[in-house]
């Protein structure tokens, strides 16, 4: 069986649906994974969708997908404008990263504008809302061909 992506999701982004639709949209987080399921089946990708509200367990999921998975896409929440240790879980690994936002972190307020994982991301997509999952994927299965 193939390397999977992992796609890690952060706090409070098992509450989509409920918090804020006029911000993060409608899609639940169960919309957001069939879509990614899907994508990843079209790009001839295995995908572990995963989410937490734990700042380690982002950090032990980053470092368990250095070895296991052949890259991440990583929406790490709040924790992107607070975690140095993500920041550093990341530059512990050799797969890419991709860092996704819903919203356009850049047009809300200004605490957001900063990333911790922007620095050590291969890249990053946001203010696409839920396609910026498939986005990612599409980006991860191109860098990762051959």
């Amino acid at each position: 069986m193939p390397k999977p992506v992992f796609i890690l999701n952060g706090p409070n982004l098992n509450m989509l649906g409920k918090r804020e639709p006029s911000v993060y949209g409608a899609a639940t987080l169960a919309d957001i994974e069939a879509l990614c399921r899907h994508e990843a089946d079209r790009l001839g990708l295995a995908v572990d969708f995963r989410q937490t509200n734990h700042e380690g367990t982002l950090v032990d999921w980053i470092q368990e997908a250095g070895e296991a998975a052949i890259g991440i896409v990583l929406n790490p929440g709040a924790y992107t404008h607070t975690s140095i240790a993500l920041h550093d879980a990341i530059r512990s690994i050799a797969v890419p990263v991709v860092e996704v936002h819903l919203s356009n972190i850049f047009a809300r307020e200004a605490f957001r504008h900063h990333s911790y994982v922007s620095p050590v991301a291969s890249g990053v997509l946001c203010g696409f809302g839920a396609t910026g999952y498939g986005l990612a994927l599409a980006a991860l299965a191109a860098r990762t061909a051959g």
